[in-house]
């Protein structure tokens, strides 16, 4: 017992407790440095946070982290004092239970009472200069860097072809070819196909997974699936081919930036596709409209018993769609044609040894894709049209980012559903099946959403920034090409918009003027009815408030489809909002939404007539 209060004694001796500096005074401040408690280091802060009392600026505030009870602490900086006095403890340190040590008390509860004050920091209580040190293995969290791309371009694929062309088998031969289905799941397919008797369906199934499309062998929906290559990043999207499934064809062909189009060169199956009437015809003018640049057009099933990698065959393919391709909208230079086998994967990833096909000189299908020049992307704020939606543990939805970005980092997660307004937060993001914090322009994402239900979504919604959101309109003047329509249009004219990924019904109010094609002036008189093959400018109206925006400033938003009875009828691009309130919620009282139409046809008008004039 002497010894060990020998032993307390030479501790207590070495600390010198009874010194002035050790006493806190209430009265007056410390004249030396203390050792700050984690809580006071928001004031006074070092390694270049903050100082001299100052409040940390905006973007270290993300470096911060929540404790249960809501507050936030920072993780302690490394400090080191220089003075040679012992450091003194400050009143804050009084406050937070910090008290000097009294001799008269037990060894073990004193070295309890300092290891428990010592879990941030640690203090040598040896002779010389005390070292602070912060042990804390925690890291730091890294502000989101928004201004970063992908690391790999990701482009969005559409394959649009006639039914039966080979659509699907292409695709799950790309999904195949590059890692995303394994052998063992392909034989599973070929097991289920062979039961069925339909084993050259097996691939198909890898896009085509529900039992209506697998049973009939037509595509429905639109198949995502994502593959990659060591350049790029794809979605595929795999468009229904049967002329009764094209309004979700078109809804796919809107998120696509290239377009594949398969042509089957099988005899009579090709000339079928491409009349009058056929979906080869129909789908080219819709990719254009839907605003795809390149256009690859896959020649499939050369490997058939009636053509058997035909050179005349391919001859006879490419000097028939060629100009019509050129017709449709579609530069020389942005057409590429080759041949392929879906079936047997000849010429898609690789150009097969020996080439049975020697004419074609050129790369294989992803070769080809890889090499693509870059797509330009729209910089703005977030514009993510919705494609799709479904309940998974929450609702989520789907579709492919036009423009800004979307990230789950705290503060950036509020988004505004447009048009009703709706504030939603973002819960995860999904790209390409794999979760991710933040998820750029171009890219085909799924997003988990709070504080909605799926009943309050449809396709054609608009998710939005909370400070930046997108026009919102009933009622606007449009430039229109009617391409295929046998009678005349008047006002009054009903047919079915098709705008980004909304679907709505619209009306002609009326007709302000007519283009020449070749001059591209105006008339000076209102028509009273159009025909096919002209082009006029209309006042349109919706049935319901759809998210708009014009065409010079938003291309993606402001381009769309007219489509009557099951017919693609005209093609337009938005030319003035007529109620231009951006972010209208479109819940007004009819009379005042009578009114809004009768002065928005006012103003449509005169500013028409007044442009016209100056024309």
């Amino acid at each position: 017992m002497s010894a060990l209060n020998g032993d307390l004694n030479s501790k207590f001796g070495s600390l010198n407790v009874n010194a002035a500096v050790f006493v806190p005074s209430w009265a007056s401040p410390s004249s030396t440095a203390a050792p700050q408690h984690p809580t006071d280091m928001a004031n006074s802060q070092v390694n270049g946070v903050a100082v001299n009392g100052s409040v940390p600026p905006p973007d270290d505030w993300d470096k911060m982290e929540e404790d249960d009870n809501g507050t936030t602490q920072q993780e302690q900086p490394q400090t080191q004092t220089t003075d040679k006095q012992q450091p003194q403890l400050s009143f804050s340190d009084a406050q937070n239970g910090i008290h000097p040590v009294e001799p008269a008390g037990d060894s073990k509860q004193i070295e309890t009472e300092v290891k428990s004050k010592s879990t941030e920091v640690t203090m040598d209580t040896t002779p010389g200069p005390p070292v602070v040190t912060a042990p804390s293995t925690k890291k730091k969290a890294e502000p989101v860097k928004e201004n970063l791309a992908p690391v790999k371009e990701h482009l969005n694929l559409v394959f649009v072809g006639h039914v039966d062309a080979g659509k699907s088998t292409l695709g799950g031969q790309i999904m195949y070819l590059t890692g995303e289905v394994d052998q063992r799941t392909l034989e599973k397919y070929q097991r289920d196909a062979k039961e069925q008797n339909r084993e050259s369906w097996a691939l198909s199934w890898a896009l085509d997974t529900n039992t209506e499309e697998r049973e009939k062998g037509k595509t429905v929906d639109v198949g995502r699936a994502s593959f990659a290559t060591d350049v790029k990043t794809f979605t595929i999207l795999d468009a229904p081919g049967h002329r009764s499934y094209v309004p979700n064809m078109i809804g796919g062909a809107a998120q696509a930036d290239v377009a594949v189009l398969v042509i089957s060169a099988r005899k009579g199956e090709f000339e079928t596709g491409f009349e009058k009437g056929g979906q080869t015809r129909e789908h080219t003018m819709l990719i254009k409209t839907a605003g795809v640049k390149y256009v690859v057009v896959a020649i499939n099933k050369m490997d058939d018993p009636t053509v058997e990698w035909s050179v005349e065959r391919y001859e006879e393919i490419v000097n028939k769609l060629s100009p019509f391709l050129k017709k449709s909208g579609f530069k020389k230079e942005d057409v590429h044609f080759l041949p392929i086998s879906g079936l047997t994967g000849v010429f898609i990833k690789d150009v097969p040894s020996p080439n049975p096909f020697p004419y074609y000189s050129g790369p294989s299908l992803l070769s080809f894709l890889d090499n693509l020049p870059k797509v330009l992307r729209m910089d703005g704020p977030l514009r993510l049209p919705i494609a799709g939606k479904y309940k998974d543990m929450g609702v989520v939805i789907c579709g492919k980012i036009e423009s800004g970005y979307i990230s789950t980092t705290k503060g950036k997660s509020e988004m505004l559903l447009m048009p009703t307004r709706k504030e939603v937060g973002v819960l995860s993001i999904f790209a390409d099946k794999e979760e991710t914090d933040i998820a750029y322009t171009g890219e085909n994402v799924e997003v988990k959403l709070k504080g909605i239900e799926e009943e309050e979504i449809s396709n054609g919604f608009m998710l939005c920034d909370k400070s930046d959101v997108c026009h919102v309109a009933k009622k606007f003047e449009a430039q229109i090409h009617i391409v295929d329509y046998d009678s005349i249009i008047c006002p009054g004219f009903t047919c079915m918009m098709h705008c980004h990924t909304a679907i709505e019904e619209v009306v002609f109010k009326g007709f302000l003027a007519t283009i020449d094609k070749k001059t591209g002036k105006k008339s000076t008189a209102r028509p009273r009815f159009v025909r096919q093959d002209e082009i006029v400018v209309a006042v349109m109206q919706a049935s319901r408030p759809v998210c708009l925006e014009m065409f010079s400033q938003f291309p993606q938003m402001g381009r769309f489809t007219l489509r009557s009875n099951d017919k693609t009828i005209a093609m337009g691009r938005v030319e003035r909002l007529a109620s231009k309130t951006q972010g209208s919620s479109g819940t007004s009282s009819s009379s005042s939404a009578n009114a809004s139409n009768s002065t928005s046809d006012s103003h449509v008008a005169s500013s028409s007539n007044s442009s016209s004039a100056a024309n």
